[in-house]
């Protein structure tokens, strides 16, 4: 059955991810030249995958296979990646704003249809 709130929730935790990645990827990039950092990423897929839609399931299995911080072995940071990293994760947050505002959009259409 549709509810508009287990979309919403479901959106609210992907901003929540993507918050998370954003300040990692923040944490990389700042940490570039500090010797001993280890590099941080959040791979939300498990995420996705839990929410049973298509589209979930798509994304999961390109976003990778975990929704928890990894902290790598010694990797080298490299600044191109990382910035790469963000403009994907922003798009990624372009997607749940808009997905959120549609949301909203059709519990507006409801409650204005009911009066």
């Amino acid at each position: 059955m549709f509810t508009p709130l287990d979309n919403m929730g479901k959106v609210t935790l992907m901003m929540d991810l993507i918050t998370q990645k954003q300040r990692a990827l923040g944490s990389n990039l700042a940490n570039l030249d500090t010797p001993g950092y280890v590099r941080r990423d959040i791979n939300f897929g498990d995420y996705l995958n839990s929410m049973n839609s298509p589209l979930e399931t798509k994304l999961s299995e390109k976003l990778g296979p975990s929704g928890v911080i990894d902290e790598k072995t010694y990797e080298e940071i490299d600044p191109a990646n990382e910035l790469m990293e963000l403009q994907k994760n922003s798009i990624l947050y372009t997607m749940a704003t808009r997905r959120m505002s549609n949301i909203i959009t059709e519990m507006k259409t409801v409650i204005n249809v009911g009066k």
